[in-house]
């Protein structure tokens, strides 16, 4: 124990519930078991060679400090990207950084210590901990596996304003539910955050990557200029997750004025990621034709697999690449830790995202889970049929 005291802050950090297992998974494989990791959203996808050669092309005599808003020819290129999408902004709407994490973390950071941001549940883990760095409160509505993950009622949303209220955050497509949110389900979302003057928090990581319908991002609303910030990441979209290269996007331009000196306190975000990033946005315009097709053929395997096996409940997400699934246990924490200490099926194993981490209310989730369908489609089925006779040999134990 150590004689100095720690931080609240430092002590009440969540771990992460997509990481904290690996200890478990490194101790699988050490015995000779293939682990199928459905616990995080890494892509086995090939990151287009193109990029990774902008970055090996690369001739500096010094590797200097950017811009910290970002390199003023990534930002007009990413503002390129984004008007091509119909989402119009310009370079200086734009604050690169450094992932969709940093990107999160400087939003809160706009908001004062005690304030409160409204999120659906289950949400994203990490939300949690940007809260807790930030100082701010999240405030969860609960959404339900039954009418898979469904924006809940509006009304739920106005009984959550309080005085200390000061955002409501939508990931859309969802992480972790991979519910797509329709045009409409956003509009309603304006018109609470405009009548009570508040910031619209949009991460749509996975713009992309939606099977169910057309993406509708936020910024494609009207008379919501000061209210709007979206939050963006080239990781999933490229699959290049290690780059970390993301955005803050928004057209409230005191926002963007004072956020950037967050951004100026940690200097820049990192060069050649940009320069790689960059390049990303030439990609011929079919380029994400093939990659969400596969995604499509990998979502349809692992939720029709899991629909098949006794007990278990997976709606069929509109976008991203997870889904939330319940499943005939007592404990998640329990049973995907017992997954990879105590079980094998044909010398394989399965790691899962205990769903509890995903929600903030006491005792939710304990009994789902999020899979990431991020592996090839027979990866995908052999990691189903394990976790098949994982749960009979579980349940009868």
């Amino acid at each position: 124990m150590s004689s100095v005291k720690l931080s609240n802050r430092a002590l009440e950090m969540p771990a992460s519930p997509i990481r904290k297992l690996v200890p478990f998974a490194e101790a699988a494989k050490k015995k000779g078991l293939k682990v199928h990791h459905l616990n995080i959203g890494q892509p086995d996808i090939e990151t287009p060679p193109v990029i990774m050669d902008a970055v090996r092309n690369v001739h500096m005599r010094v590797l200097e400090y950017g811009h910290s808003a970002g390199l003023e020819s990534y930002r007009k290129k990413l503002a390129e990207y984004y008007n091509r999408l119909d989402i119009k902004v310009t370079p200086d709407d734009i604050l690169v950084t450094t992932g969709g994490s940093e990107a999160l973390l400087f939003g809160f950071l706009a908001c004062d210590p005690g304030d409160e941001i409204i999120v659906p549940e289950p949400f994203y883990a990490n939300y949690n901990g940007f809260a807790i760095e930030a100082g701010v409160k999240i405030v969860t509505i609960p959404s339900y596996i039954d009418n898979g993950f469904a924006l809940p009622p509006i009304n739920s949303f106005e009984k959550a304003i309080t005085a200390k209220t000061k955002a409501i955050l939508l990931c859309n497509p969802n992480n972790p539910t991979g519910y797509l949110y329709s045009k409409e389900e956003i509009e309603t979302l304006k018109d609470i955050a405009v009548k009570h003057r508040l910031f619209l928090f949009s991460d749509e990581a996975y713009r992309e990557f939606c099977y169910e319908g057309a993406h509708f991002s936020a910024l494609q609303l009207e008379g919501a200029d000061d209210n709007v910030v979206l939050i963006d990441t080239i990781s999933k979209r490229y699959s290049a997750c290690g780059a970390r290269v993301g955005a803050l996007v928004s057209r409230n331009k005191e926002l963007i004025q004072n956020v950037l000196k967050f951004g100026q306190a940690r200097l820049c975000p990192p060069t050649l990621e940009q320069i790689l990033a960059e390049a990303a946005v030439d990609l011929p315009a079919d380029y994400f034709k093939a990659t969400k097709a596969e995604y499509l053929r990998r979502r349809d395997t692992l939720v029709e697999g899991l629909n098949a096996i006794p007990g278990v409940k997976c709606p069929n997400p509109g976008g991203a690449f997870y889904v939330m699934a319940e499943l005939p246990i007592d404990d998640c924490d329990k049973f995907c830790q017992w997954i990879l200490e105590d079980f094998e099926y044909d010398g394989q194993t399965v790691m899962m995202a205990p769903g509890s981490g995903f929600y903030a209310t006491p005792g939710c989730g304990k009994k789902e889970v999020r899979l990431a369908y991020v592996l090839n489609v027979q990866d995908i089925a052999a990691a189903v049929k394990c976790l098949e006779k994982a749960l009979e040999t579980y349940n009868h134990s």
